[in-house]
C-alpha cells in the first residue's frame, strides 16, 4: 500500500492565489494527456506518487481528458479510491467543464444545464463529493456570461466546489465575469490561461486584469506540448508527442519552426545550471498572478525534473533581456499546422 513520502513538503513552493486563503504547489500536475484509457495505469500511478512525495498537491482535471474522454478522471478517481484515500484533505483537485464531451446540444460550452450535469458527471468519475475548484473551461459566445456564471456559483452553493474559476477566457471576458461573481459572493478565484516563452499572448490582457482584480493563475502547456523541452533538439522522437496520433496539439512542423530558438534557450537555460524545461518553468513563475504552473509527464522521473525548476527561480536582467531578445526574433509559428 502507498505510503507517501515524510519530507513530501519540506521543498515545494506553496503559492497564494490571488487574494484567496488558498495556496497552491508552485508546481501542478495536468492529466490533460497520459492519463486516459489507452495509457498504462501503472505508469499513471507512479507518476501521481512521485509528485505527491515531491510535495505538488494541485492535480488539474476536466470532464474530456483521455483519452478516451472522461478516463482521466475514472483512472484518478481508482487512485482516490485507494492509494491517495487518506490524503484527500491535502489534495487540491480541479476539473472543468466546456469543451464536447456528449453527443447532442448539452454537452458542451456553457449553458447552466451542460454546466451542472458536467460537474455531476465529473463527481461521480472521480468518487469525489466536491472539487476544489471547478472551471469553465472556455467562454460560451451563445450563452450570457451570467448563465454560466450562476451555475458555476451553483455548485459552490450545493457543497460541490469549494472555488471556481475560469480557462481560456480574454482579460475581458474575465473582467465581466468578476463583476457577476462579485455580485453573487462566488469565490472566483484563478483562471487558467496557455503560457509559455512561446504564447505570451495572456500578458497584454489577462495578467493585468488578474492582477486588478486580486486573483490569481495557473498556467497550462507550460512546457509547449514538449517544445520547450530537450526533447527535440536532435530530431522527433518516434515516442513524442508530435509523432503520437492520440495527441494532435502538436505537429512537426512546428518542431521544425522553433528549432533555432530552442537551441539558444537551451544554451541560456544550460548557463543557468538549468535545463531548458526547468528554466520555461521558473519563467512563467516570475509572473507574479502565477500561483502555479501545471506540467505533463509520461514518467517519474519527469515530475522530479521539473520539479527542480524551484532551485532557481531567479533571473537576473541580463538573462531576462536575452530572453527577450532571442523571442523577438522568432518568426510566426504556425499553431493550425495540422
Amino acid at each position: 500500500m502507498y505510503q507517501a513520502n515524510e519530507q513530501r513538503y519540506d521543498k515545494m513552493t506553496y503559492n497564494r492565489v490571488g487574494d484567496s486563503g488558498l495556496k497552491l504547489s508552485a508546481i501542478g500536475l495536468g492529466l490533460w494527456n497520459n492519463f486516459g484509457s489507452v495509457d498504462d495505469y501503472a505508469t499513471q500511478k507512479a507518476i501521481v506518487h512521485q509528485a505527491f512525495d515531491l510535495g505538488i498537491t494541485y492535480f488539474d482535471l476536466a470532464n474530456n481528458y483521455g483519452p478516451e474522454p472522461g478516463s482521466a478522471e475514472i483512472n484518478f478517481g481508482r487512485m482516490l479510491a485507494t492509494d491517495l484515500k487518506p490524503y484527500r484533505d491535502e489534495l487540491v483537485i480541479a476539473s472543468k467543464a466546456g469543451y464536447v464531451m456528449w453527443p447532442g446540444p448539452y454537452g458542451n460550452w456553457g449553458s447552466r444545464k451542460s454546466i451542472i450535469a458536467s460537474a455531476d458527471q465529473s463527481l461521480r468519475r472521480t468518487g469525489l463529493d466536491y472539487f476544489d475548484i471547478f472551471y469553465s473551461h472556455r467562454a460560451d459566445p451563445q450563452t450570457n456570461p451570467a448563465e454560466t456564471a450562476l451555475a458555476l456559483d451553483q455548485l459552490v452553493r450545493e457543497g460541490k466546489a469549494l472555488y471556481v474559476g475560469l480557462s481560456n477566457y480574454s482579460g475581458a471576458q474575465i473582467k465581466v465575469m468578476a463583476g457577476i461573481f462579485r455580485e453573487l459572493h462566488t469565490p472566483f478565484i484563478i483562471d487558467q490561461p496557455r503560457y509559455n516563452l512561446l504564447n505570451r499572448q495572456v500578458e497584454d490582457d489577462v495578467l493585468p486584469e488578474l492582477t486588478a482584480e486580486k486573483k490569481g493563475a495557473v498556467s497550462f502547456s507550460s512546457l509547449c506540448q514538449g517544445l520547450l523541452t530537450n526533447k527535440y533538439l536532435h530530431g522527433i522522437p518516434s515516442d513524442s508527442r508530435a509523432k503520437k496520433t492520440t495527441i494532435p496539439f502538436l505537429h512537426p512542423a512546428q518542431v521544425e519552426q522553433t528549432l533555432g530558438t530552442i537551441k539558444v534557450l537551451n544554451a541560456v537555460a544550460a548557463n543557468r545550471n538549468q535545463s531548458l524545461a526547468q528554466m520555461a518553468l521558473a519563467w512563467n513563475l516570475r509572473q507574479p498572478a502565477i500561483a502555479s504552473v501545471l506540467i505533463g509527464a509520461s514518467r517519474p522521473e519527469q515530475v522530479a525534473d521539473n520539479v527542480a525548476a524551484l532551485d532557481n527561480l531567479v533571473f537576473s536582467s541580463a538573462e531576462l533581456d536575452q530572453i527577450e531578445t532571442i523571442l523577438a526574433a522568432q518568426s510566426p509559428i504556425d499553431w493550425d499546422a495540422k
